[in-house]
């Protein structure tokens, strides 16, 4: 069975940092595309971080500059270092881990992580 736990949730103040963790179990997250999602009350949930199975790191347009996404496969866990965090980035931070394997979509998500920034 596969599962994402997210850990690293937390209150913090605008201008603090928090490191959110998504342990991966059950699969290899290797040839993965393994990303950061986010929903905030009353928004749509948008992309904030993706680190592709090749290398490559995608970040959503308000996180650019603020917020770091890295993987360690050997670990089977992906983190999100988050900087500089503003009110606007509290939100539900949820993991996603996906993957082609010939025709069928592989696609998991873990239940997610709260974040609140606030004073």
């Amino acid at each position: 069975q596969v599962q994402l736990v997210e850990s690293g949730g937390d209150w913090v103040q605008p201008g603090g940092s928090l490191r959110l963790t998504c342990s991966a179990s059950g699969i290899n997250i290797d040839p993965y595309d393994m990303a950061w999602y986010r929903h905030g009350a009353g928004k749509v949930r948008e992309l904030v971080a993706l680190s592709s199975s090749g290398g490559a790191t995608t970040y959503g347009a308000s996180v650019e500059g603020r917020f770091t996404i890295s993987r360690d496969n050997a670990k089977n866990t992906v983190y999100l270092q988050m900087d500089s965090l503003k009110s606007d980035d509290t939100a539900l931070y949820s993991c996603n881990a996906v993957r082609w394997r010939l025709y069928e979509r592989l696609d998991y998500w873990g239940q997610g992580t709260q974040v609140s920034v606030s004073s």
